[in-house]
């Protein structure tokens, strides 16, 4: 993932850079995430911490995933203020988190609630850049790690060490910004448990491909989830008509699930599956990344009209089996579209062995349906014969053509109203 990303296919680039903790004997314990907008590795000027935290979880924590971004280890994220009280944290698993509190974090009673309720949820806490003022006191009591920055001189960074070590012995020491051997050394001497810093390494920076979800849809969504009740069906709907979306909500749903791997077998089970106040969380992430400026390319045309088809082909069999074909028919193209492997796809949203073998092998009713829907994107009408006489001889051929010309005005009809939605917002 790390390293440049070429031909993206209409795909924006999402950028993120990670920072490793070290282990007194220099192996790593976490990688601290970064925000980025760009290649320059540093935080952008003007981005205020909101708009950081809900671009980093809606398009890198949520889309590609912790254990991915962090190889496996303990991810060390800050969190603004508003966004830690909304509760954010609880949209990702707390088994390889640290969520860092700013320093620039200013009601701190209000904090002190949010993150008791968290800790008993088993979330973990760092205080970031902490500065020695009395009034962090009551949040240090629930933290487990505190992070200094290296004073000049050094002897003021080694009695910090030494008097937090001595005053709360559950908290573990992480010293950040050291840039010399003299430094590192003086710091261990001094009792610190964890080492960051130029002087082991920068911060790595990570790129991945991202679709981004246009504008309508996040405003649809946000109507939606302004209502008292929420409508599960309702959400479905609007999330089923953007891929982007839709990748999301699957990871996230798996995300929640922690260990418990779930098997995902439609969007509708993901969203009943996260039930009403993750979907709420989600959406207002959404709204605080302020994505969505981009309009949908062809790519997205072909999945919204494979799906659509797909669909089709496949309600005689129910609504359940229908609503399966949807979500097969988005995914098919997302290995283009990320540039990665069907395999790690179907893998990394946890798809039943049905959908997996549909989306790899074109095995059974489901994979008979997908390449039937792309020898018709093809035109190729021959092969499609073949493929509807070898699964459902029964269906009609002329059926196919209602259902391609269905499918298409389907897609185009999406693609219009959000066209003429940026065009609106553009005047």
């Amino acid at each position: 993932m790390s390293g440049q990303v070429s031909n993206m296919h209409g795909a924006t680039i999402q950028y993120i850079a990670r920072q490793a903790i070290l282990k007194s004997d220099l192996e790593v314990f976490a990688y601290e995430l970064l925000y980025r907008d760009s290649e320059n590795n540093a935080f952008p000027v003007g981005v205020s911490d909101e708009l950081a935290t809900g671009r980093m979880f809606f398009n890198s924590l949520m889309f590609i995933g912790v254990d991915r971004l962090t190889a496996g280890q303990l991810a060390f994220i800050n969190l603004s203020d508003d966004s830690l009280l909304q509760e954010l944290p609880n949209l990702l698993s707390p088994q390889k988190i640290v969520i860092e509190i700013v320093e620039r974090s200013k009601d701190i009673p209000l904090l002190v609630e949010s993150v008791s309720s968290l800790v008993k949820k088993g979330y973990r806490f760092a205080l970031d850049d902490y500065d020695g003022d009395p009034k962090w006191q009551p949040l240090l009591e629930l933290m487990q790690f505190v992070k200094l920055e290296v004073q000049e001189p050094i002897i003021k960074t080694t009695m910090m060490i030494k008097k937090l070590k001595r005053q709360y012995p559950q908290l573990h020491v992480v010293v950040e910004r050291i840039e010399t051997q003299e430094q590192y050394q003086y710091i261990q001497k001094a009792g610190a448990d964890y080492f960051q810093g130029f002087f082991f390494s920068r911060p790595e920076m990570l790129n991945h491909g991202n679709v981004e979800p246009s504008k309508l849809v996040v405003l649809e969504l946000l109507r939606s989830t302004a209502k008292k009740s929420l409508c599960f069906k309702e959400i479905q709907q609007r999330v089923s008509k953007d891929l982007s979306l839709t990748a999301r909500l699957l990871k996230l749903a798996n995300a929640k699930a922690g260990d418990e791997r779930i098997e995902i077998k439609s969007i509708s089970q993901a969203v009943v599956y996260l039930g009403e106040d993750a979907i709420r969380q989600f959406v207002k992430i959404l709204a605080l990344s302020k994505l969505g400026v981009d309009k949908p390319s062809e790519l997205t045309r072909m999945g919204l009209a494979r799906a659509k088809f797909v669909e089709a082909f496949l309600r005689p069999g129910g609504e359940e089996m229908a609503d399966r074909g949807y979500l097969l028919g988005l995914m098919s193209i997302l290995d283009v579209i990320l540039e990665v492997e069907m395999s790690v796809i179907a893998a990394e949203f946890s798809l039943d062995a049905s959908l997996s073998s549909a989306l790899l092998d074109y095995q059974g009713l489901l994979g008979g349906a997908l390449r039937l829907a792309i020898e018709i994107e093809r035109n190729e009408w021959q092969e499609a014969e073949r493929i509807l006489q070898a699964i459902r001889p029964a269906t009609p051929t002329d059926s196919l053509y209602d259902m391609a010309n269905e499918s298409r005005s389907y897609a185009d009809e999406i693609l219009e109203i959000v066209g003429e939605f940026e065009h609106d917002q553009a005047s």
